[in-house]
This record gives structure tokens, sequence and C-alpha cells, in this order.
């Protein structure tokens, strides 16, 4: 029998969820469905007809309002935990409970304190913990993990990171600008995103100071935030993110040894790459239909033992 062969003959990997909010309709759950080895067998809401209408429209057998049903269902394998960053803690510690492997919407809680009480207590039990930060896995980011790791440039010597967007107060923010429910303000779910490149791509940031302020005063969390970081790598950086400004902004610029790489976080416009006293190249590596397929794939194919996430 062939390795492909092999890895065809293993069970999928069946997921329950919880939460069927607007992260599920495109970028998370039909990833659930279509990634190699993975199904989408179950998911829980606190109201029956919506979470019916989501299973109805998505094609998935099973609708609940019962957690401890969803839970304790022995055809789910592991739980995707999609609600707001305020109900992670104690959803992750109720999969962990029922023994199942946890994948968490980012950010994984609202407080390092949290963070760190969670990763402790799924590493302690030996039951696997994820975490959404799937912008790492889309194909633009790993071929830029390619070029650091393999010093196409060099080294990095420093990374610098904008971005701005205006404030409108016509819109609906919902429980990103509810500290209760997010930990802060947009930074918390947006801003998070480009750390995790940071971390992933230098890191550990080992040195990091900032500072977080409401200049604007138009709701009542943080609207703007600068940090500057020294990563294990030895590289610096400094990043700058505002929530109230005048026109959009999203640039990241990785200074190396030997040339300069530019791209944005959240775009999906090629990558520029400028060889120092070579000639320009862009990378079109556009993103997939459902965003965190790839990061899926690979948190199925650890889960089924064929590869690392």
């Amino acid at each position: 029998m062939s390795a492909s062969d092999a890895k065809s003959t293993r069970p999928p990997i069946r997921w329950g969820m919880i939460g069927h909010g607007a992260v599920t309709e495109v970028k998370s759950a039909p990833a659930l469905q279509r990634a190699e080895g993975s199904e989408l067998v179950a998911v829980m809401g606190r109201d029956l007809a919506k979470v019916t209408d989501w299973t109805r429209r998505h094609g998935v057998a099973r609708a609940t309002t019962d957690l401890d049903a969803l839970l304790a269902d022995p055809e789910v394998d592991a739980v995707y935990v999609a609600t707001p960053p305020g109900s992670h803690v104690e959803l992750a510690l109720r999969v962990l409970a029922a023994g199942k492997p946890a994948y968490v919407e980012k950010p994984l809680a609202r407080t390092h304190e949290e963070c760190a009480h969670l990763e402790e207590a799924f590493a302690r039990a030996g039951v696997p913990l994820f975490v959404a930060y799937y912008r790492r896995a889309l194909p633009r980011f790993a071929a830029i993990t390619r070029m650091i790791r393999e010093r196409e440039l060099g080294a990095v010597r420093f990374l610098r990171y904008v971005y701005a967007r205006p404030w409108d107060p016509t819109g609906k923010p919902g429980w990103r600008l509810d500290a209760e429910r997010s930990g802060g303000g947009f930074f918390m779910d947006i801003g998070c995103h480009a750390l995790d490149l940071f971390d992933h791509w230098l890191g550990p940031l080992d040195d990091v100071s900032g500072l977080a302020g409401n200049v604007a005063g138009a709701y009542s969390v943080e609207d703007t935030v600068s940090l500057s970081f020294r990563a294990a790598s030895g590289a610096m950086g400094a990043a700058s993110f505002c929530f109230v400004a005048h026109a959009r902004a999203d640039a990241i610029e990785i200074v190396f040894e030997r040339g300069t790489v530019t791209c944005s976080c959240f775009g999906d416009e090629p990558i520029r790459v400028l060889p120092a006293g070579g000639e320009p190249r862009e990378l079109a590596l556009p993103n997939p239909p459902h965003i965190q397929q790839p990061l899926v794939q690979s948190i199925v194919d650890e889960l089924r033992g064929e590869g690392a996430c």
C-alpha cells in the first residue's frame, strides 16, 4: 500500500462548531468542510431557529442549542470555538473537559493571563489547542517565511508596519468595542494578526514595549496603538495602528541584509521583492476563497498523524 493509499484510509476529523457568526460564513466553516480528511458534522448556537438556518444553508447535518450534547457527541472528534473572546476561556475549558482538541478563534482570550491559563491547561492534559491565526499559513506569507528561513536576502535587519483606517460612527462594530467581550478595541481583533506574523517570521518577540491610547474619544476603548520590539533573531521592528485615521494604510516593509520585501497584511496584491543591486520582482499568490483553509488543513493533518501545524 502506498503512503497516499494509507492516508486515504484514515478516518476524517469530524468537527463540532460553537457559534455561527460572520466569521463562519466564508472564512472558516467552509474550510472545515473542504479540507482533505475533514468534516463539519454539528453546530451549536443559542437560537435554534438561527443555528438551524445556518446548518441548512451550509449542508451540515445537526443543529443544537445544547453545548453538553455537542461535546458528548461520539461523532464529534474536535471542536471549533467561533465565539467572541470573552467566552473563549469557559468554552475551551469545556471542550478540554470533554477530552477533545480545540480550535479557537483569535485572539485566544482577552488577556495574557487568560491565554496562559488555557495553554497550560491543555498542555497539562496533553490535548491539542490551536488558535485561528490563519494568515501565517496563506501562500503569500508562507513564501515570505521561506525567504526568511532560507536567508534568500540575508538576515532580517528591521521590520516596519503601519495600519490605519477611518472610524465610521454609523457602522456596527458589535462586540469588538466591548472590552468585556473583546478585551479591548479593534487592535485586539485586527492588530493581533500582524503581531502573529511578526512573531512567526522573527520571533519570539522577546523585548516589546508600546503605548495604547484613546486619541479621538469616539468610543471608550483604545483607538491607537504604537509598539516596538526586538526579536530573538536579533531583528528589530516597529508597528503603529490607528483606527480613527482619515485614510486607509496597510503596509509591511521587511528590511533584509541584501534587499527589501513589501506587502500588506490584509490585502491580496502581489508581494514586491527588491533585491539589493538586482531587478525588482513581484510574487502573485492570491488568497484562497476560504481563507482559513490552509491552516485548517495543517491542523487536520496533525490530528490525523499526517503532518504538523
